[in-house]
């Protein structure tokens, strides 16, 4: 959530950043609201005090006045009534707009409408020719009985999956490489919750129940299913003061995740690209203002470490104006080379993404710190996926593919898996 006063001084910054990310928010009708709002509470303010002089002018009065003060109170009562319904209606009809606009943005993010203009900022590792024809990681899993789909779905609907026998056991390589790659960082782990109340989903910056949600309901409770641990961590400080010498905060957590994927039809989709469920290692921090921009880059590098360390080549974007997600102020996506791409041409596919929030997700969660001498502020927020396994899984299968059909294990994961190759 951004800060109401910017809506009163700042309209017009707002203006344009509402085009710039391709929001749908009538600032001129959030501009009226927001005068309304403001008018019935000095209203309200008015009637609770002068109710309140009612009632204390009724201990001092004499037997013959009372009435005429009783049917003052009456009045003010139904005004205050009605004033309040009012304001009900305005507040969440403004609240409602109000969540709906978009973090500011970083002014070294490039415009553009959507991935295609994302600013390549380096790639690493050599892209290498395959002496052979290559095969899509859903051609590989078949060969080897790696992935069921088809049961998965039977059990569960399209786009679950079983993962099987060595992919299976590769899946726990990943996680636990990951976590002890960042755990030696000096990372706070947790095991996170799967589900969350909608409070903490709209603070994180979705918004749950919109066309495009990705959210999936538990049934007449307060809760949905998470689709990133990147919600439960940031619920964990809701509502608390961090004291400043305690910052950075900095977890790496391991959660499930599900995601509809409402409104992803006809975006890329082919095998575990795009999936309801999967496992995922997400780093998060809590900082002071001026920690942010420092840490954002410590979040890339240790996610270039990881992908450097697999040996598959990567390369860095800089998200587009039209590509950020609601709560991001600067998001930077690492996209690893996936072979089962453009029909075995090969093409670059969204491994891992990290956003500087600044203090959007902490106002919208009350998530503050306190200097030494007092004065309290919102911290800002970050977050980067170290690894979401699907994807990772494709990459590795598409990457170390050989003539024979067979896939070496990367180096790394060797002593976490256990075995050299499948097949």
């Amino acid at each position: 959530m951004l800060d109401p006063k910017m809506l009163r001084e700042k309209a017009d910054v707002l203006r344009r950043n509402v085009v710039l990310r391709k929001a749908t928010v009538d600032i001129d009708h959030l501009l009226v609201l927001d005068e309304r709002r403001l008018a019935l509470t000095r209203t309200l303010e008015e009637l609770r005090r002068e109710r309140n002089e009612v009632a204390e002018m009724m201990k001092m009065v004499s037997v013959e006045e009372r009435p005429a003060l009783i049917a003052r109170g009456k009045r003010l009562k139904e005004a205050l009534g009605a004033q309040e319904e009012e304001y009900a209606a305005v507040q969440d009809e403004w609240r409602g707009l109000f969540t709906r606009l978009p973090n500011l943005t970083h002014p070294n993010t490039p415009e553009g409408d959507s991935d295609r203009e994302n600013q390549e900022v380096r790639c690493v590792g050599e892209i290498r020719p395959l002496p052979f024809t290559p095969r899509s990681h859903v051609e590989l899993a078949q060969r080897h009985d790696l992935i069921d789909f088809v049961r998965g779905a039977k059990v569960s609907g399209a786009k679950f999956y079983f993962l099987k026998g060595k992919l299976a056991l590769l899946e726990q390589a990943l996680i636990t490489y990951a976590l002890d790659m960042i755990h030696r960082e000096g990372y706070e782990v947790l095991t996170t919750p799967d589900v969350a109340k909608e409070a903490v989903l709209v603070g994180k910056g979705f918004l749950p129940r919109g066309p495009e949600k990705q959210v999936y309901y538990v049934e007449e409770q307060d809760l949905a299913l998470v689709g990133t641990s990147e919600i439960t961590v940031l619920g964990y400080h809701m509502d608390e003061v961090l004291a400043a010498e305690e910052l950075p905060k900095r977890y790496v957590a391991f959660s499930h995740c599900f995601r509809t994927e409402a409104g992803a039809y006809g975006r890329e989709s082919y095998g575990l690209y795009r999936v309801h469920q999967f496992s995922k290692v997400e780093m998060f921090a809590f900082v002071e203002p001026e920690q942010s921009e420092a840490v954002h880059l410590e979040f890339l590098r240790l996610q270039e470490l990881f992908w450097k360390s697999l040996e598959i080549p990567y390369r860095v974007v800089d998200c587009c104006t039209g590509d950020l997600g609601g709560s991001d102020y600067r998001r930077y996506d690492i996209e690893a080379w996936m072979w089962g791409k453009n029909e075995g041409k090969g093409g670059w596919g969204e491994v891992t993404s990290t956003s500087n929030c600044i203090d959007y997700q902490a106002r919208g969660l009350q998530i503050k710190y306190e200097a030494k001498e007092g004065s309290k502020d919102y911290v800002h927020t970050l977050n980067g996926t170290v690894v979401a396994t699907p994807r990772a899984l494709l990459a590795i299968l598409e990457n170390y593919q050989q003539d024979d059909g067979t896939i070496l294990i990367p180096e790394v994961l060797k002593r976490y898996c256990g075995f050299e190759k499948i097949g």
